[in-house]
């Protein structure tokens, strides 16, 4: 098994499949005949495969949960921001096969391309052995429900302020800086055209995320 494979848990018995899920279009585009191919087919596949697991999962989890509010955890659960994070804790930018301009670029390290891997690998578990080890895979690093109710900011703060009497509010770009392949983004939100937090990320979500947790520590609504 390769370091990936253990960290995972799964082995892949159609090594081709496991090969294609890190390699990046940039890779293949330099390397056509000597690669099998690039894993945009199969993020595609995994996107889907791991939307239906998500909304399983929170459908069986959460009985009391109305649909609007199950469509919000799984947002969470399987956007870019989330997906990348799981990336990290896998060490997957380890194993992906890039170009060398994406390479050189710093896209072994950006959170779209990172997010796209997850799935493409979700996928080619799912196409490797069924369902059932995709689930456990997608189950163990992605789904983890207690993490999306307590860092989904937006959500909450969005929950909070939508108690009578309801208060309107907004998210601004205010900043960015640092290059286009480790972009620095600060976001206020207003409530009320008054700021009530400020926070900075690698993406524009994140940094809408970080300053609605500083609106919520203001507003006295953290754990």
């Amino acid at each position: 098994m390769t370091p990936l494979e253990e960290r995972i848990g799964y082995r892949f018995l159609r090594a081709t499949l496991y090969e294609t899920a890190l390699t990046h279009s940039s890779h293949y585009n330099e390397n056509r005949n000597t690669s099998s191919g690039c894993n945009e087919r199969l993020e595609f596949l995994g996107d889907s495969v791991l939307g239906f697991l998500a909304a399983e999962y929170l459908y069986d989890k959460y009985e009391d949960k109305t649909e609007g509010e199950l469509t919000r955890m799984r947002a969470s659960l399987v956007c870019e921001t989330s997906l990348a994070a799981v990336a990290r804790v896998l060490g997957l930018s380890d194993a992906l096969r890039l170009g060398k301009g994406e390479e050189m670029s710093g896209g072994r390290h950006r959170a779209s391309l990172l997010a796209d891997a997850v799935e493409a690998v979700l996928a080619a578990i799912y196409l490797d052995g069924g369902m059932e080890p995709a689930r456990r895979f997608t189950r163990q690093f992605i789904l983890d429900a207690g993490r999306v109710e307590k860092s989904d900011y937006k959500t909450r703060l969005q929950e909070v302020l939508q108690r009578d009497p309801p208060r309107q509010y907004t998210y601004h770009l205010v900043a960015q800086s640092g290059p286009d392949h480790a972009k620095v983004f600060t976001v206020e939100v207003r409530i009320s055209d008054i700021t009530a937090g400020r926070g900075s990320g690698g993406s524009k979500k994140e940094a809408e995320q970080a300053a609605a947790k500083s609106a919520l520590e203001v507003l006295g609504e953290t754990d």
